[in-house]
């Protein structure tokens, strides 16, 4: 039981971060925060993925990317252009590590980004990446209780990347559509989103994407919407639209 509740922090902890600070912060400024802040979360969106730390300005830039060429062959992830979910990682890797390495020009893509060089430098290293895969199968072998709890384990190596795969397949193919005119297949994949935080509503996101409430019918819920909605009323952040 211990090593399922483990799981589902490391799940949660990380989801937050990436759809909180690494989507709808560094990728749209959906919302404004201090410099203070910007360095807690980036911190956190460090601790929490861990192994598969996304860098925030590649992030950006490649979701800016998805964004500007959504399900037609210059997107750096979609389904459409991908034989399987396997094959649509292999694109994203490649596109993500072009973007890393600034092997192309895309400095039209490139602004307002989080930095902190030395925490990038730090957290893309071999070493770095390869103890935080110890720290977790340590905590494995201390605290499994039934052989079978060790088939969660890889996933943690993989958190980060897991989250963003799940969210560009099943969200442009499975699910409902609000708005027709997204010029795209996102869809709405679930009502309530309680595994993905509102990632899940693509075809919602997609129609407008620069609003911070996933959500759009009375039954849809999104629960990062929810989380941003009380940061802002602590003034931890200030939200650009709703």
């Amino acid at each position: 039981m211990v090593i399922v509740v483990i799981f589902l922090i490391h799940w949660y902890s990380s989801l937050f971060f990436q759809t909180i600070f690494l989507h709808r912060y560094a990728s749209h400024q959906m919302f404004t925060m201090s410099r203070f802040w910007e360095r807690v979360f980036f911190l956190f969106t460090f601790l929490s993925q861990g192994s598969s730390f996304l860098n925030p300005r590649a992030y950006a830039i490649l979701h800016r990317l998805h964004h500007k060429h959504s399900d037609t062959d210059k997107d750096p992830h979609s389904p459409e252009y991908s034989k399987n979910i396997i094959m649509l990682n292999i694109n994203t890797v490649k596109h993500y590590e072009s973007i890393r390495r600034n092997k192309k020009d895309y400095s039209k893509y490139d602004y307002n980004v989080p930095r902190w060089p030395w925490l990038e430098k730090f957290s893309d290293h071999w070493a770095t990446r390869l103890s935080f895969i110890v720290l977790y199968t340590l905590v494995y072998i201390n605290y499994t209780t039934s052989d079978w709890q060790y088939a969660l384990l890889p996933i943690h190596f993989i958190m980060g990347p897991l989250h963003g795969s799940i969210v560009n397949w099943c969200g442009h193919r499975y699910g409902y559509v609000n708005h027709y005119k997204t010029n795209d297949k996102s869809k709405n994949t679930l009502p309530f989103d309680f595994l993905m935080m509102g990632e899940l509503f693509q075809n919602n996101h997609h129609w407008k994407p620069n609003s911070i409430n996933f959500s759009y019918k009375w039954f849809e819920i999104d629960p990062g919407f929810v989380i941003t909605k009380f940061l802002n009323k602590i003034k931890m952040i200030r939200i650009n639209n709703g």
